[in-house]
């Protein structure tokens, strides 16, 4: 055992003594959790293993102060320890990812790109206007003016890519406050080869005259050319904002450089800290200096309180991931995705884009054992391996079923798994699907959700999985 792992065990053991003394089933499923954690192999994309030193970091006081406002401007007083962790985390991300500015209050990904949005809305639209007026403050304006205001802030447009094609319900659809908030077109792929189709994306833009497009995705199997999705968006007098969410990791860790490098590119830049990068579950934003004042006033805009121990578990991740070690790990969650889709590939597997050249890999289980993605799913869940349904391009099966399941290698990546594991991991997950049968429905056709696997091949997978597990421990030596 590591001293590390000594100290964090007595650490953690002591912490949950004090928890079970109170309610002991919260206790009973936090230890579970980790108990769980250890033995699934967990594929979800969006999912991964933050360093001890993050997870403790969170478990502090900073969660008793409230620091509306920003650093050195606060609503309340006594927040010179919280200004001292926001610096901190906004000097680490600026250096981390080369931007010239950071914001890091948003509590989520959804937060962040709140931010993002109004701040360009500000910028845009609301600042302007206020010129315009002769207006110092939205107070100032007349009940007509800011009817009026109002109603322009709801007429501006937004184009995303679409959910079946990758992208993500925060860039402009029904369901989430995006879609109510602007006018929305989405862009998708080629039918035939399933990349985007800058060609048309431009077309569109030129005639659809958005405020913002939005590049990023969350099952977009590629990397994408910002510095195209630039030249499309300055045509049309856009601002680009880049939700970077999943790939944060591998742009910090120096795998995604140049015209893949969102930061050089995008006026306004958001991302989770959870996912590729690592780090607590919360969010960020980068900005060029012509918006950096408009998102930093983030709260009152779209926040209140800030999570000031989360803040601080974000400086400590980033501070981690300007490490050549975090380099290391981001070339291999990259490297291990590339041996993950072609394993697949060998085994029949049909995967969107025929493959991937980022952490995450897309499978047409339709096309390659008849199934739904809820029914691959599940059965993968039986048998020990932890997925999630998703939608493909133009999937016949709609957003519920879906057509595929998307897998992604950022949290075995950290365990270390290499490119012999999961070659392995793909055999158990072909072998599962191959192996389970939809149930057919009342109507004589396959159904969507039911499914049969074949007699005891749950058992033989979730076996090899655990012996494939049993040599990367995840926490080694931490006992709770």
């Amino acid at each position: 055992m590591t001293d590390v792992a000594a100290t964090a065990s007595s650490a953690y053991r002591q912490a949950l003594s004090i928890i079970d003394s109170v309610e002991p089933r919260i206790g009973g499923a936090i230890r579970q959790e980790l108990a769980d954690q250890r033995g699934s192999l967990k594929l979800i994309a969006s999912e991964n293993y933050a360093s001890l030193a993050t997870l403790l970091t969170m478990g502090n006081w900073l969660s008793d102060k409230y620091a509306e406002g920003t650093v050195g401007h606060r609503f309340y007083a006594g927040c010179q320890n919280v200004d001292t962790v926001e610096s901190v985390a906004a000097e680490h991300a600026r250096a981390l990812f080369g931007a010239e500015y950071a914001y890091v209050q948003p509590h989520s990904g959804i937060d962040a790109n709140l931010v993002a949005y109004w701040a360009i809305l500000n910028k845009r639209i609301e600042s302007p206007t206020l010129e315009r007026l002769g207006a110092k403050t939205v107070n100032d304006l007349s009940e007509a003016d800011w009817e009026a205001l109002r109603r322009e802030f709801n007429t501006q447009r937004v184009m995303g890519m679409s959910l079946d094609a990758g992208g993500h319900l925060t860039h402009g659809f029904r369901h989430n406050i995006s879609g109510k908030m602007f006018e929305q077109r989405a862009y998708g792929t080629d039918p035939e080869t399933g990349l985007i189709d800058y060609a048309k994306l431009a077309a569109d833009a030129r005639e659809f005259k958005p405020l913002i497009i939005v590049a990023g995705y969350s099952a977009y199997p590629r990397r994408v050319n910002f510095a195209t999705m630039r030249e499309i968006a300055d045509a049309v007098g856009a601002t680009l904002f880049v939700d970077m969410a999943h790939f944060a990791g591998l742009v910090a860790g120096k795998v995604f450089t140049g015209d893949e490098d969102p930061i050089p590119h995008a006026h306004v830049v958001a991302s989770t800290t959870h996912k590729s990068l690592r780090g607590p579950r919360g969010g960020f934003v980068l900005a060029t200096p012509e918006y950096a004042e408009f998102v930093d006033k983030g709260c009152p805009m779209v926040l209140g309180g800030p999570l000031s121990h989360v803040m601080a578990a974000k400086a400590v991740a980033f501070a981690e991931a300007r490490t050549p070690d975090f380099q290391g790990y981001a070339q291999r969650v990259a490297d291990n995705a590339k041996a993950l889709a072609e394993g697949l590939q060998r085994r029949g597997v049909k995967l969107v884009t025929d493959g991937t050249d980022n952490h995450l890999v897309l499978l047409d289980v339709a096309t390659s054992f008849g199934l739904t993605g809820r029914q691959a799913e599940s059965a993968l869940l039986d048998s020990g391996v932890v997925t999630n349904r998703n939608s493909i391009p133009r999937d016949p099966n709609g957003a519920w079923y879906t057509s595929g399941v998307r897998i992604g290698t950022p949290a075995l990546t950290s365990r270390g798994l290499g490119a012999a594991e999961f070659d392995v991991v793909a055999d158990l997950i072909a072998g599962v699907l191959r192996g389970t049968t939809p149930v057919t429905a009342a109507n004589g056709k396959p159904g969507k959700a039911k499914y049969t696997i074949a007699d005891g091949l749950a058992e033989r997978t979730r076996a090899r999985a655990a012996e494939l597990l049993g040599g990367f421990p995840l926490y080694p030596g931490l006992e709770v």
